[in-house]
């Protein structure tokens, strides 16, 4: 873990914690070689990124409440004003397959009812993406709209959405990856009804909104995080200019 001494604005902090977790997993990867058991390094990379994250954020915020996927639920972040949400493996299934790069990492701050900071890590690509330097919005493509699904479930909310909306379906692993993708304008839009729970969307939500794209649920109701039940429904990430029709499209669908 690069040196994090000093770290006192949380937007640094979270692209510093994603990115050292990132090295981590990509570290552990290559220790393993091919052989390795994907099951066992799958486990190993949720375990290992999980206690690195839990154990800098107890360093650098002490007094916040944390939210990890691989963690135990600890209550009283209910009642707490800043809560950290991790997911620190996003994309497990992908990260134990030799050569994909469609894994994440993902740290954000869910402070006093907002989204106050987050980063996503994209290990595999070298690239962390985070709001202390929100990315330029890519200019739209011409042609259908790009609407990513999942490479491993079967599509069949994003199927019955492409037949109202003129659609490419675009095949991904994690949601980070996703989220990503439309931020990077490699996709116009991630929209998922098959249900996620809160650290699966935190982080990318939070650099979604920083890069200017909208964020909400598939009925266009906010987002929000650190309830008490952590399981989210539905989420779409889309580009501004779609979100009307997006929005319209599911309302019929619903």
């Amino acid at each position: 873990m690069r040196d994090t001494a000093g770290v006192s604005d949380d937007d640094t902090l979270a692209r510093t914690l994603a990115t050292g977790a990132g090295e981590l997993l990509l570290r552990l990867r290559a220790g393993a070689g091919p052989d390795a058991d994907p099951a066992s390094l799958r486990a190993a990379g949720d375990a290992r990124s999980h206690e690195l994250l839990m154990a800098e954020l107890a360093r650098h915020r002490p007094e916040d409440a944390v939210l990890s996927e691989e963690g135990r639920d600890d209550r009283r972040r209910l009642s707490a004003g800043r809560v950290w949400i991790v997911d620190p493996l996003d994309g497990t299934r992908e990260f134990g397959e030799a050569g994909r790069t469609d894994w994440a990492v993902h740290v954000a701050l869910w402070e006093r009812g907002r989204l106050a900071a987050g980063a996503v890590a994209l290990p595999g690509l070298g690239i962390t993406f985070a709001t202390d330097s929100p990315p330029v919005l890519a200019p739209p493509v011409p042609g259908p709209t790009r609407l990513l699904v999942s490479r491993t479930r079967p599509p069949d909310f994003a199927l019955r959405l492409a037949e109202l909306v003129d659609s490419e379906l675009v095949p991904l692993g994690s949601a980070g990856a996703k989220a990503m993708a439309v931020v990077r304008g490699e996709a116009d839009a991630y929209a998922h009804a098959g249900g996620q729970y809160e650290w699966d969307s935190a982080a990318p939500v939070a650099v979604a909104l920083g890069a200017g794209l909208h964020a909400s649920r598939v009925d266009g109701s906010p987002l929000r995080y650190n309830s008490a039940d952590v399981y989210q429904p539905d989420l779409l990430i889309c580009r501004p200019e779609l979100a009307d029709q997006l929005l319209s499209a599911m309302s019929r669908l619903s």
